[in-house]
């Protein structure tokens, strides 16, 4: 396998009055991308035309195709999903957002299942209008994992070029975080992360650090005693299964004082918890979802309304996306051999 193989790789389009356009744009204008892959854009013609010209890119424009086997190697390809002109109102959540950020997702979904692409690139959708009576997920890492029949196998991983953060729970309200938390969750969630970091990222051997679910590791129980009853226990069975997992370690002092730089990973029990210092350390970073047969990652950010189309946006974890989805199909073709 040559490290030089042009991967097909799909891009939705996200929410179109967010800042998805101008990130994906951005992403592509650079040339080099065209070396690496075929990037191929779910996404609206007319919208693309008006994110466009909003950036004052005269230069950049996309290749209409109908399928992504007629996919351009010369110049990014766009499928336009729908004719019809649309509304954008850039800053504004609108139910028409949702519906075009949803028809993205299947479309892309479909021809992942089809092996007419190879990976998948989200841009930012906004979790509340894009819910319908088909999407009914919290978040895109949980639509992937029922679309792709990964049923509690999926996991969220931030990835940033010296930090990897696991999670245990994804989207959940914080007041329903511990009664979700269990040995069983977590020896799951050490086993997806260890399996990834061996198959996608290249790592021989990780050690995994996880962290507590209560402050100061729940003061020997007088805080709370899931860090006794159940993280701890989780823990010792991951390491009688050889994964290399240590802990638990309360998140503040561990991140503060640079202990996550021993680790190749971090299990963090809630997404705030690893969020936070995730994003304070890294402003470039991906997400990935872990566990599943299919390649998916996302730029590290959200919609940004505040900043949509003010031409600020930068692109280049939307860059970073694409880089690492193309990075992690090479991973897992050598350790196919």
């Amino acid at each position: 396998m040559a490290d030089n193989k042009l991967y097909k790789i799909g891009i939705t389009h996200g929410d179109i009055n967010g800042v998805g356009y101008e990130v994906i744009i951005k992403a592509l204008y650079d040339n080099k991308i065209m070396e690496l892959c075929t990037p191929i854009v779910y996404g609206l013609a007319k919208a693309a035309s008006y994110h466009r010209k909003s950036l004052d890119l005269q230069d950049f424009t996309f290749q209409y195709v109908k399928s992504a086997e007629q996919a351009s190697l010369k110049r990014p390809s766009l499928i336009n999903l729908l004719e019809e002109e649309v509304k954008i109102e850039l800053g504004i959540s609108t139910k028409l957002a949702g519906q075009m950020a949803e028809r993205a997702l299947y479309a892309a979904g479909r021809d992942l299942k089809n092996n007419t692409i190879d990976a998948i690139v989200t841009a930012p959708v906004n979790k509340d209008n894009i819910q319908s009576d088909k999407f009914n997920f919290p978040g895109q890492t949980e639509f992937f994992e029922h679309y792709f029949g990964g049923k509690d196998k999926a996991m969220m991983m931030m990835v940033d070029e010296n930090l990897r953060v696991g999670f245990v729970t994804n989207h959940l309200p914080i007041n329903k975080v511990a009664q979700s938390i269990n040995k069983e969750i977590i020896g799951q969630k050490l086993q997806v992360l260890h399996h990834s970091l061996k198959q996608d990222f290249g790592v021989n051997n990780p050690n995994i650090a996880v962290l507590s679910l209560n402050p100061h590791c729940g003061d020997n129980g007088l805080l709370g005693s899931e860090e006794k009853e159940i993280i701890t226990p989780a823990i010792e069975l991951a390491f009688q299964n050889h994964i290399n997992a240590f802990g638990p370690f309360p998140a503040d002092g561990f991140f503060g004082t640079g202990s996550y730089r021993k680790f190749d990973a971090v299990l963090a029990m809630y997404h705030d918890q690893g969020m936070l210092p995730f994003k304070i350390l890294g402003t470039e970073g991906v997400n990935f979802t872990a566990g599943l047969p299919i390649v998916r990652t996302s730029p590290a950010h959200g919609t940004a309304y505040d900043i949509a189309g003010k031409n600020i946006a930068n692109g280049q974890s939307m860059r970073n996306a694409i880089y690492l989805a193309i990075d992690i199909l090479r991973n897992r073709e050598r350790n196919a051999q």
